[in-house]
């Protein structure tokens, strides 16, 4: 909700309020823990104040992307250069766990809690079909022993990088994120895959809008220029010319694609285990229960195809 009084919303301040059982599913001391690790490096606006349900922040002028923007080249290449900059956050020394397999546990735990059922072909909710429990426990199962062995960076990641949650200003050509819930060092890969399931629209949900091969490729080659442009401003690496810096190879691009399509996987299944939840607690006008639907069975759709893929030695 913004708050302004001014006719050009130049004196605008943004409030936001937690909504049902939220905390369920949100961390939200680690939520603004790490809105303020994005201020302090200059990955998101200012926190005016908190309160005990919300937050108030400073308002950034632009326009909330839709999924139809974020296919657009001259916005990608944006996109991919601000994940990177946030990728680079550094962890002051420490090494860091990826959230992504507690998020998903706990996730799971609170699907096994609120819909208790035996093995079936039952669904969790009228006219909507969901795998047994002990199908979705041991695809956990599956995707920890085997994403874990790609060997995937752990950065600090947005993981919720739907195209609402990208800001563009035009008048200043950049694009910056919004909405820190479920921010924290996760995968590389996962952070880039789940953004790239988010082509497909959230409202109206198209997989055949799943970028191609030739699309993920030009976003990843900006972004690994990105990212590795910036380590080298982190080591004070300026000395090299123009020709070596953000020099990106066919093969460690190929590897990436590889580890961005895989880790899609667990995107899916993670907001189809949230669709659930948020069908029992949200008071939002939204079929959760059917999204969940959806995000299971583009999970068990795309999984023998992009578990097929190879990476490079």
């Amino acid at each position: 909700m913004a708050c302004f009084t001014a006719e050009n919303m130049g004196d605008a301040v943004l409030v936001r309020v937690y909504g049902r059982k939220t905390e369920l599913i949100v961390d939200r001391a680690n939520e603004l823990r790490n809105f303020q690790v994005l201020q302090d490096h200059s990955c998101a606006p200012s926190l005016y104040c908190t309160f005990e349900n919300g937050y108030c922040y400073e308002f950034m002028p632009g326009k909330a992307l839709g999924p139809e923007h974020i296919r657009q080249p001259n916005i990608f290449r944006l996109v991919a250069h601000e994940m990177a900059k946030m990728h680079r956050i550094h962890t002051n020394g420490s090494l860091p766990k990826p959230c992504l397999w507690h998020r998903l546990h706990k996730y799971f735990n609170i699907v096994k809690t609120e819909f208790p059922r035996k093995a079936s072909n039952s669904g969790l909710h009228q006219d909507v079909h969901i795998p047994s429990l002990e199908v979705l426990e041991e695809e956990i199962r599956w995707m920890k022993e085997h994403l874990s062995q790609l060997r995937s960076p752990i950065v600090f990641c947005h993981n919720d990088l739907l195209s609402k949650n990208i800001i563009y200003n035009k008048a200043e050509g950049h694009v910056r994120f919004i909405d820190y819930e479920y921010t924290g060092y996760n995968y590389q890969a996962y952070d880039i895959g789940n953004h790239f399931n988010e082509f497909a629209g959230l409202n109206e949900v198209d997989y055949s809008l799943y970028p191609s091969k030739e699309i993920q490729l030009q976003w990843l080659r900006h972004y690994l220029q990105a990212y590795k442009n910036l380590g080298q401003e982190d080591l004070g690496g300026g000395s090299k010319s123009s020709g070596e810096s953000g020099a990106v190879s066919e093969e460690e691009l190929e590897s990436l694609y590889v580890q961005v399509n895989q880790f899609a996987l667990a995107s899916h299944f993670l907001w189809a285990c949230w669709g659930l939840i948020q069908a029992q607690f949200s008071t939002i006008d939204f079929n959760f229960a059917r999204y969940a639907d959806i995000r299971f069975k583009q999970y068990f759709k795309a999984k023998p195809a992009v578990t097929s893929f190879k990476t490079s030695k």
